[in-house]
């Protein structure tokens, strides 16, 4: 999604990681991987106030709201949030991060309505992590 997205941009943009995974059992959004600098640059520029989210699927929103929280946490000051396919309740979740009007936009490609109790959209795709990395059944 990050190569499609850097093709749209102006300019290019640098580009930093959060990996986040739902622990199947609780839901709960698990961090493994966060590459944003430790601090933000001096020159602080307008580029650094607002972060563009990637997450190809928004089912429950807890992976997009801990991550809407980190980059809020580290400064950013709007995320965009850009989705393939989300459930209306992950939708509400992660809409509603956030203290501050306009802080979290959200723009996705189709909603379901439905999560199962396993937290997968019905009738959704499957888990797109397990899609990628071709770990379906492991």
């Amino acid at each position: 999604m990050s190569l499609a997205l850097q093709t749209l941009l102006p300019e290019p943009v640098p580009v930093h990681h959060l990996g986040l995974y739902r622990e199947p059992t609780t839901l709960q959004p698990v961090e493994y991987y966060n590459n944003l600098p430790y601090h933000r640059p001096a020159s602080a520029s307008a580029h650094l106030d607002v972060a563009i989210l990637l997450d190809p699927i928004i089912a429950t929103g807890g992976t997009s709201v801990a991550a809407i929280q980190t980059l809020l946490e580290w400064g950013v000051k709007k995320v965009v949030v850009i989705a393939v396919l989300a459930s209306e309740s992950g939708l509400d979740r992660a809409a509603k991060e956030g203290g501050v009007e306009g802080q979290v936009e959200i723009w996705v490609g189709g909603c379901d309505k439905e999560v199962t109790d396993k937290g997968m959209l019905r009738p959704g795709m499957g888990d797109v992590g397990d899609r990628l990395f071709l770990t379906i059944g492991k």
